[in-house]
Parts: C-alpha cells; sequence; structure tokens
C-alpha cells in the first residue's frame, strides 16, 4: 500500500508524543483490536478473511487521500469491488486465473480511470498493495499444511517487534535510527524490537510443535529464528518507509480510524511488508509443488 511520491517539502514531523491519556487510548484500542484479529484467526473462514477485506479496503482508501489521487471516491470503490472480487475467488477455491482475472481487470479499469501519471502509479500501487493485505494472511490460514500457525507467526513477529522497540527505545535511548524519515526512533529500539520477534516467533513456533497445530510447526527453530529476525528487519524497514511516505505527503496520520494509532496503513505498515515476503514464499512453494 505504498508507492513513489513527489519529493515536496514536507513540514517536519517528530513522531507521535504519547502521554498517559493517549498511550491508555492506544493501549486500549490495540487491545481490542488485537481481541478482534486473534478471534477471527481462530474461526477461520471469512470470518478471518472479511477482516482482512476491511482492512485493505480502508488501507487502500488511506492511500488515495493521502496522495490526493483523482478522482478518488470512484477509484475507492473501483478498488474496492476488485479487492471483494479477490476475497470471493480466494474463499470459493476458485482458480489462480480467475483470481488474476479479476486482478488484471480491476487494474485496467484503475489505469484507465485515474488522472495523470503519477496518478495511475498511486492507484495501482494502492490495489496491488491492499491485495497483500487481503489475499496472504486468509491464504496461510487457509493452507492445510500451514494453517492457524502462519498467521499467528506473523502477528507474534511483528507485534513484538513493535511493543519491544516502542519500550526499549523509550527506556535506553541512545543513537537515532534514521533520523531524517522518523526522529524517535532508535538503534536500541530497534535491536530491542529485533530480539523479541526471534523469541516471540521461535517461542510460538515451538508451542505449535507441542500441541501439534500443524506440520509447519516441525520446521528447524534455527530456520524458524532466522525467519523471524528477517521479518523483523522487514517490519520496521516498512514503519521506516510510510514514515518518509508521510512526510512527503505532509501528514503526521495516514488516517484517524484507529483512536490513539491513526490509520490503517501506520498499523499495517511493517505487517505489509512481512506480508510481502511471506506471499512470496507461498508463490514460491506452489510452484514447487
Amino acid at each position: 500500500m505504498s508507492a513513489g511520491g513527489e519529493a515536496a517539502p514536507a513540514p517536519a514531523q517528530g513522531g507521535r508524543r504519547l502521554g498517559g491519556r493517549e498511550l491508555a487510548l492506544r493501549v486500549v484500542s490495540g487491545v481490542i483490536l488485537a481481541g478482534i484479529v486473534v478471534a477471527a484467526l481462530v474461526e477461520g473462514g471469512w470470518a478471518f478473511a472479511l477482516v482482512w477485506l476491511v482492512a485493505g479496503i480502508v488501507g487502500a482508501s488511506e492511500w488515495i487521500g493521502m496522495t490526493r489521487t483523482r478522482p478518488g471516491g470512484f477509484l475507492i470503490l473501483l478498488i474496492g469491488a476488485t479487492l471483494v472480487g479477490l476475497a470471493l475467488c480466494a474463499q470459493s477455491g476458485s482458480s489462480p486465473f480467475a483470481s488474476l482475472a479479476v486482478f488484471v481487470s480491476g487494474a485496467a479499469a484503475v489505469l484507465v480511470i485515474a488522472q495523470g501519471g503519477r496518478g495511475r502509479f498511486r492507484a495501482l500501487a494502492a490495489l496491488a498493495g491492499a491485495a497483500v493485505i487481503v489475499l496472504v494472511p486468509s491464504a496461510l490460514r487457509d493452507d492445510p499444511a500451514i494453517g492457524i500457525l502462519g498467521p499467528a507467526w506473523m502477528f507474534a513477529v511483528v507485534w513484538s517487534t513493535d511493543i519491544a522497540a516502542y519500550f526499549t527505545g523509550r527506556t535506553l535511548g541512545g543513537p537515532k535510527l534514521m533520523p531524517r524519515v522518523s526522529p524517535k526512533k532508535t538503534w536500541s529500539g530497534a535491536l530491542g524490537g529485533l530480539v523479541a520477534a526471534v523469541a516471540a516467533g521461535t517461542g510460538l513456533v515451538a508451542l505449535g510443535r507441542v500441541y501439534g497445530w500443524s506440520s509447519l510447526a516441525e520446521a528447524p527453530l534455527e530456520q524458524v529464528a532466522i525467519a523471524s529476525a528477517v521479518a523483523s528487519v522487514l517490519s520496521q524497514a516498512g514503519d521506516l518507509v510510510e514514515s518518509g511516505l508521510k512526510r512527503v505527503h505532509g501528514v503526521k496520520d495516514s488516517g484517524r480510524s484507529i483512536p490513539g494509532h491513526g490509520g490503517v496503513m501506520d498499523r499495517l505498515d511493517g505487517f505489509f511488508a512481512v506480508a510481502v515476503l511471506v506471499g512470496l514464499y507461498l508463490v514460491l512453494r506452489r510452484l514447487a509443488v
């Protein structure tokens, strides 16, 4: 859900200052959202797919609005319809060629409707990024060999990276990671998030092995630790990329849909980067069969 933008000057963005009240709001909304996502994960099927369909549509609309891509309302409707079609194909077990046909048709319509060269690129990026969000988590959940453990691993790695990086950075401080992009992120926070992600991702797979959640739990824990580390780095990189894009477009948050957090894009920037990696894994796995 990210694309290139004009290198226009933007006001300095010092990051979100979290006082007691705002931190409490952030924690409460985060816990509620996590509860909804985990409950849908356990239920599977359309319950889980709908969570990501809504996230994809809202995130795409935030990107269209943030980049002022025109005609905004019509593009959002068109992208939303395409994403619904993709979700229907995935949940009905249709051929991958049917999903590809839906995506290509939607992309072609977006390219015709969007105004200007940059507008077409941004609109297409909105559709492609949202499609990753809509399809990848559900594809993992619906795969019998992966099941609940795949998305749960993604959540464990991304959430632990985010939480540990925030609190480690605030506690230890130290040199800034990329001050011109995100002034409050530190190297100590990045390393804290990395360590937490490796521990959480590896620990979850080890737990899945004990309870026999899926054959994915039989993967060597050394490989799981490496994958968790790579995913943590990607998650933090996705966060930085979105911060840079918001600075380019002169906005503090991508939207206001999540109290204390901003928009859906603000919460899914790191998850999106990991979803791209996982999506590539699923494609290669399917080709190898």
